[in-house]
């Protein structure tokens, strides 16, 4: 069967079973956009802005454990969307984008609407193509699926010039795929894993140290049975948060720059540390310098051997599927039944439980001024703990990080890598597109929800009813507390003058604007504004200027090095 490059791209999508794209028209891709119009089974998404139609595909997949799909016309059009693009790779995310190109002859001869899309997203894609022939079209597509969501995750595009689209190919679809270069292991090698498993029960002071890695192998019902089975501690990176349930007692919070007193102390203190799906980032372990005050040995398993021994170097590698290799280790723990010494595990955790009773997220619950955190504490407590919760960047990340308890994964999106404002809007989209019905609450700070705010306008077409929880200090919050602790208190460019009315401008696209003053209408408003299930909300929460995040580690500094008040 012979069909348009066009046809091609459309009938690929469906054999890989896409239900939804998110994208934006222009001249490149108007011969793929025809094909939308005369099919019904993949349904397009038309946002306001290449990079909210990538945010939204990459909040799509966060949420489920789909590939998510966005499209995007040539120049400018690749351009907009390169953010979207950077921050799924730095977080590790599946999926593909599609973007147009000028025709096959003008390409390098500066037409219009053209830039090097391949050349401009290689340090930031898993890995891209460019299709020079429609016969091309259809393998390309089985290859950008099948890399994107295996091994370790990542964006992966597909540049098509406009001719292409047109002209007409034979179509077969793959149904596999085989990649000389490209084979990832999944098994992580036994004698490693034996290695481990004697180091974990040798262990007097063990830590789990897990992050998005878990997420993304689908693997949190394996950690919570290790965790609780062996009875560690277990903290999570920011971006591995609902990977073990964070209202268990086991759970020590977040760890890292903003984690807290609990699970870094035990970081630095104890002599065996479990790292799953991790990477040691600069934000989590800080100086690597200053990372651990006790002889303690290391064992990693992750899917990405270039992330082994990249910061830190370990003692024991384990690479592979981090799902898979939990998975021996669970049925050899469950065979021996040999566990850690009880004595020794018994007076670690009563050193942490010291540590836990400083009470580091501790704040002012009596002020007359909307605190940011009773906010999150509030959201919690309204939704029941089962909202899906994206967020922007700044504060309010990391009190949203700090305060909500998530106890099931793929509940918290946020970009972590590569801290893009403008993400927590457009990707609450893409999660209320993947999961209807569910309760979808973006937190954002008045500076953030600006970069992408057109995309109520999206929501408006598609009636997505997403809460928006702007805890809007005036400042861009982060910047102001570095300003505070670093810069002598100079506070260059961090404020907001000239703010909108949020109340008026929501409800200028068709939504629900509130605005929260005072502590006592923190719940009322968020019940009021969950109780209206087919509607988007915007609540302006005007909270204290002059909280910060705590505990915070300086950049440079160890983890023992906390500002706590």
């Amino acid at each position: 069967m012979e069909l348009t490059g066009a046809e091609i791209v459309l009938r690929c999508l469906q054999e890989e079973g896409v239900e939804h794209v998110f994208g934006y028209p222009g001249g490149a891709v108007l011969f793929i956009y025809d094909e939308f119009f005369k099919q019904d089974k993949v349904r397009h998404i038309l946002t306001r802005h290449e990079q909210g139609a990538v945010h939204a595909a990459d909040g799509y997949s966060r949420s489920t454990k789909k590939v998510g799909v966005a499209l995007v016309t040539s120049g400018p059009g690749a351009t907009n969307a390169v953010t979207g693009i950077a921050t799924a790779y730095m977080d590790s995310i599946p999926m593909v984008i599609i973007s147009g190109q000028v025709p096959t002859p003008a390409i390098g001869l500066d037409a219009f609407q053209e830039v090097d899309t391949v050349g401009i997203t290689r340090p930031c894609v898993k890995h891209n193509f460019l299709v020079k022939d429609a016969k091309d079209i259809a393998p390309t597509m089985k290859k950008a699926f099948y890399l994107a969501s295996t091994g370790r995750p990542g964006p992966v595009l597909v540049d098509i010039p406009k001719d292409i689209t047109q002209h007409k190919a034979e179509f077969v679809y793959p149904e596999t795929v085989s990649m000389r270069s490209y084979n990832p292991v999944t098994k992580g090698h036994p004698g490693q894993i034996r290695r481990a498993l004697q180091l974990i029960l040798e262990a007097k002071r063990p830590v789990v140290y897990a992050g998005g890695g878990v997420i993304l192998s689908n693997a949190s019902d394996e950690l919570t049975e290790f965790v609780r089975m062996m009875e560690f501690p277990c903290t999570n990176t920011l971006m591995g948060l609902g990977g073990y349930p964070a209202t268990d007692r086991q759970f020590l919070g977040m760890l890292g720059m903003h984690g807290t007193y609990e699970a870094n102390m035990a970081m630095q203190e104890c002599d065996v540390l479990i790292a799953i799906g991790s990477r040691f980032d600069d934000r989590v372990i800080g100086n690597p310098e200053h990372f651990s005050n006790a002889a303690r040995k290391i064992i990693h398993i992750d899917i990405d051997p270039s992330s082994i021994s990249k910061r830190v170097r370990v003692d024991v590698p384990i690479v592979g599927s981090v799902r898979d290799v939990l998975q021996d280790m669970l049925r050899t723990l469950r065979a021996s039944r040999e566990r850690c010494d009880a004595a020794e595990l018994e007076s670690w955790w009563k050193r942490i439980e010291a540590w836990r009773s400083r009470d580091c997220l501790k704040y002012d619950r009596q002020s007359p001024i909307v605190k940011p955190q009773m906010v999150v504490e509030k959201l919690f407590e309204v939704t029941g703990g089962d909202a899906f919760v994206t967020s922007d960047v700044g504060q309010h990340q990391m009190w949203a990080a700090q305060f909500y308890k998530f106890d099931k994964p793929r509940r918290w999106i946020n970009s972590g890598g590569l801290g893009t404002m403008g993400f927590g809007l457009p990707a609450a989209m893409g999660v209320q597109m993947a999961n209807p019905g569910a309760q979808v609450a973006c937190v954002t700070g008045e500076g953030s929800i600006q970069m992408c705010i057109q995309e109520l306008s999206t929501c408006k077409q598609y009636h997505l009813p997403i809460k928006i929880v702007a805890l809007n200090n005036r400042y861009l919050g982060m910047v102001r507390q570095w300003q505070e602790f670093f810069h002598g208190n100079r506070y260059s460019e961090s404020y907001m003058d000239a703010l909108p009315d949020f109340v008026k401008l929501a409800e200028a696209y068709g939504h629900v604007g509130m605005r929260i003053e005072s502590p006592s209408d923190v719940e009322g408003a968020l019940k009021e504004a969950f109780a209206l299930k087919d509607r988007l909300v915007f609540m302006d929460f005007v909270t204290d200027q002059t909280e910060n995040v705590f505990p915070m580690v300086p950049g440079g500094k160890g983890l023992n090095e906390m500002i706590l008040v």
